[in-house]
């Protein structure tokens, strides 16, 4: 029945010692009770083993006396056995779990004796001298100096025991460090030695409570954070799943050093296991769908220092659904769900305009709400039920007023609207599949409200059956399409770049600047009390979690009407359908053939491979149906290779210099190559010789696109030039008539250039990694819509996923960076051994060409290599994929063209 929730906050428990616990003695109504006695740093505490007796709990600060009576005194009652005898007077006693029923302590106030008999004997002088010390800092005035002296006794107790070894599991176990530390759960914390070897990690607590020795497999261990504990960078948390919300283990270090280094032991151990996920990781994954709503926030929170085992730092969750009333819920309408965009502080207009008024008027330091929407007490107002404990330890033995209670959905919901002090948000488990917390299983007497009802079950709003009802509803709302599309807003509040700064103060999102990272620095306060008083208000208000974002966060990726239609059939007719099914159906499979293709992609084989080049091979551009191969390279020449009869068809050379890319016109009669001579050449299959040139730039001409009569070149004379071509007619002398219709500079050589899927959209880099992200809907006039990012290396290539939502790009750096295109975010970096020439990806994965000239297969969102495929013998320069996505032909240095076929 004992738990470390008995003690008060900030308590330790030390010691233990069985003992009888004797009432009334030499009386005729002795009696004796068998327990076990806990000497604790505020409090003696005793545990009968009869689950029918209350536990008893003594404050040392309302002792009188504490004694071992002397042998020689007359009246000793310890003199007629071997047994060692104390004697505790206090004014006032508490009396927990009588029956072993959990309820409100009762505490019994008067002066009474208590007296504990110590199986061991000679253990009650040490007992009694430890508590003498701990009763002298429970006198002391302050709470600054109290936690100063507790402290020190603590520490001397850690200083004189060690970890002991002969608790390993294995005795050929290496040891790497060990180290003095708390484990930490909800509300209180428990001191005692860390140990790291080369398979394990263990905590062996002081007082061998919950057991003697806590163990962890190091090759179980899936994830570990770095926490802020009590606002210092002390903490460290250990998971052995991937998705769990509860870790294993959660430790507070009483320094950074031995916190970082057992991080760095263990982070080492797993390094080659598990691929680190950043919050960049993990949006690229919510953005593509592969992870869920409830999901995504779950990361965000470990991310961002929220644990279940910190109730000052617990995860927090948005309130989703705003009808409380309506007996059927309704998904597909707004108004069912709360504004995601504003803090709940703003949900309510004439409150906000009174909260404004009042902050306009505040001298500094100013913030807007009195309350956090997460702390220790909102957490447990919701788990009261199943955490009855819990909010007796916080509440000093008590439960909150009956009227106070969690009582129902509406009337919470109602409040956070209404309240002039309640700005609350949710926690996990509205959207998980334990409804317990709403219903009153324990049988717990909570109280009666104004009226005379009990406070019984959590009263749920008409459209829930019953309590799983409302979770499996709560968990729809939170996963459908309307939360997706605006999931990122409330993102930005909490966790992104509306949490701070002018943006919070514009999106009414301030709060008090105690709560914020970094807002005290806690080794800057001498004064023990103020440092003491200022930590208690801190934890005790609630933490704001850590900021993850510093700019407008991603929206989410949402499927398409059409692809949502086959789920939702029967509302959309096929009058209302945007395509005919039989154009569905036929886009619908080529869909399918290239996921199919993308999944088995490590299955690539090389064909044929033929050497038709002399020097390195710059671009590949191949006809509508698959028979001609265009080249070129950089040794000048324009090829045309046959597959069918597998010789050189065609070879031009248009000058002396070298060709950097190539494409194809509609209808397969024009090929168009960009040269380093600063030109651009058109060439007539049909006919079998220069058509036309374009004299665009002042420098090499380094890629080139085409789009609906619109040439895009790239240039390293700093320069991306849109052209609008007329063709020239091809049986007379007329040539192409060029217009020039835009010209975007840029500081540097611009390397590569890409259109979107919608050709909307351009994104050009340069060789000194600056990637710009161009509008080009309109005829004359292009905008730059964003620089997204700044590197310092050479950019080999840039391109939009199909979706174009993303940019994936390389460069000398040997790094895959994503982009999301809306926001100019960096989602995603993944590190490669060697710099990567070329690439195709889908949004997931990647076939890219290295350096060394393998193929190399990536999964992006775990971030490694999952296949490598010998190919060139020399760099991979150049990289073509058919629309079906099985079919790959590539051009090395080595002057090869390689033809690959997906062999499922």
């Amino acid at each position: 029945r004992f738990s470390l929730l008995l003690l008060n906050l900030e308590e330790y428990y030390f010691e233990q010692h069985t003992a009888n616990h004797i009432i009334n003695k030499d009386c005729k109504d002795e009696r004796k009770f068998r327990g076990s006695l806990k000497i604790c740093s505020k409090s003696i505490i005793f545990e009968p083993d009869d689950n029918i007796q209350p536990i008893i709990k003594i404050p040392l600060r309302d002792c009188i006396s504490i004694k071992a009576p002397e042998d020689n005194e007359a009246n000793n009652p310890f003199t007629r056995n071997a047994s060692g005898g104390i004697s505790v007077v206090c004014s006032q006693v508490f009396l927990i779990k009588e029956r072993n029923v959990i309820a409100p302590y009762k505490t019994v106030r008067g002066k009474t004796e208590h007296l504990f008999e110590l199986d061991v004997a000679w253990n009650v002088g040490d007992v009694v001298q430890t508590l003498h010390q701990l009763y002298r800092a429970s006198c002391l005035d302050k709470m600054g100096d109290q936690a100063a002296m507790i402290t020190a006794i603590l520490q001397s107790r850690l200083a004189r025991t060690s970890f002991d070894k002969n608790r390993f599991q294995s005795i050929s176990e290496t040891l790497h460090m060990e180290c003095k530390a708390e484990m930490v759960t909800p509300l209180v914390t428990n001191p005692g030695h860390v140990c790291v070897t080369d398979a394990n990690l263990y905590f062996q607590p002081l007082n061998g409570y919950p057991k003697p020795v806590v163990q962890i497999t190091l090759q179980n261990v899936r994830r570990i954070y770095k926490r802020r504990h009590g606002l210092m960078p002390l903490g460290l948390e250990v998971f052995c799943t991937e998705n769990d919300l509860c870790s294993d283990i959660y430790l507070k270090f009483y320094n950074y050093q031995d916190r970082d280094e057992v991080y760095f032991l263990i982070a080492t151990y797993i390094e080659n296991h598990i691929a680190e996920h950043t919050a960049e990781s993990y949006m690229l994954q919510w953005q593509r769908g592969h992870i869920s709503n409830y999901q995504y926030l779950l990361h965000l929170n470990n991310l961002a220092d929220r644990s279940c085992n910190d109730l000052s730092q617990y995860p927090v969750f948005p309130w989703i659904i705003a009808d409380y009333s309506s007996s059927v819920l309704d998904l597909t309408k707004p108004e069912t769900f709360r504004d995601l965009s504003k803090p709940v502080g703003a949900l309510n207009k004439e409150r906000l305009d009174r909260l404004v008024t009042r902050y306009q008027e505040m001298s500094d330091p100013k913030f807007m709400y009195g309350s956090h929407y997460s702390s220790p007490g909102y957490v447990l107002f919701y788990l009261v039920r199943v955490a009855p404990e819990y909010m007796l330890c916080l509440q000093n033995g008590k439960f909150d007023h009956a009227d106070r209670m969690f009582n129902s959905i509406a009337e919470t919901w109602k409040n956070c609207l209404d309240g002039a002090t309640d700005f609350k948000e949710l926690i996990p488990e509205f959207y998980e599949n334990d409804s317990s917390f709403l219903v009153n299983s324990l049988k717990l007497d909570l109280g009666k409200r104004q009226g005379g009802k009990m406070v019984e079950d959590v009263e749920l709003p008409p459209w829930a059956s019953g309590p799983d009802d409302f979770l499996q509803k709560s968990q729809e709302a939170l996963e459908s399409p309307y939360v997706s599309e605006h999931l990122h807003e409330w993102i930005d509040i909490i966790f992104g770049y509306k949490q701070k700064g002018s943006e919070a103060v514009a999106a009414h999102n301030v709060f008090h600047p105690l709560t914020y990272e970094g807002g005290v620095d806690l080794n800057s306060i001498m004064d023990p009390n103020e440092k003491v008083a200022l930590l208690t208000q801190i934890l005790e208000f609630g933490q704001t979690p850590k900021q993850l974002f510093t700019t407008p966060h991603p929206q989410r990726i949402i499927p398409r009407l059409k692809s949502l239609s086959r789920t939702s059939s029967r509302s959309i007719s096929i009058a209302e359908s945007p395509v005919s099914p039989n154009e569905e159906s036929f886009e619908d499979l080529t869909e399918e053939s290239i996921t199919l293709a993308w999944n088995n992609i490590a299955k690539l084989k090389l064909d044929k491979q033929y050497k038709i080049h002399k020097e390195a091979i710059t671009g590949i551009a191949v006809t509508c149906n698959g028979s001609s191969v265009f080249t070129t390279s950089q040794d000048s020449t324009l090829k045309m290779f046959s597959k069918d009869s597998k010789t050189i068809q065609r070879s031009v050379s248009f000058s002396n210099m070298a060709l950097s890319s190539c494409l194809i016109l509609p209808g397969d009669t024009t090929v168009i190559s960009s040269s380093w001579d600063n030109h651009i050449y058109f060439y007539s299959v049909a006919f079998g010789r220069q058509q036309d040139v374009l004299m665009g730039h002042d420098d090499a001409v380094s890629k080139i696109c085409w789009h609906d009569g619109r040439l895009f070149s790239a240039s390293w004379d700093s320069t991306v030039k849109v052209w609008h071509c007329v063709p020239g007619e091809t049986l007379s002398n007329k040539k192409h008539h060029f217009e020039l219709l835009a010209e975007l500079e840029h500081d540097v050589s611009v390397n590569t250039i890409d259109l979107n899927a919608a050709n909307t959209i351009l994104a050009s880099g340069t060789k000194e990694g600056t990637i710009s992200v161009w509008d080009i809907t309109t005829a004359t006039v292009t905008e730059c819509l964003n620089k997204l990012f700044f590197w310092l290396f050479l950019l080999f290539a840039s391109f939009f996923c199909t979706d174009s939502r993303h940019l994936l790009s390389t460069g000398e750096d040997c790094c895959f960076k994503v982009l999301d295109v809306q926001t100019g975010m960096l989602i995603s970096s993944v590190t490669a051994e060697e710099p990567q020439r070329c690439f195709k990806w889908d949004g997931n994965t990647i076939l890219s060409g290295s350096q060394s000239g393998e193929l190399l297969i990536w999964d992006l969102l775990g971030g490694k290599v999952t296949e490598r495929i010998k190919g060139h013998t020399g760099a991979v320069t150049s990289m073509w994929m058919n629309e079906q996505c099985n079919s790959v032909i590539t051009g090395g240095e080595d002057k090869q063209i390689m033809f690959w076929k997906l062999q499922y």
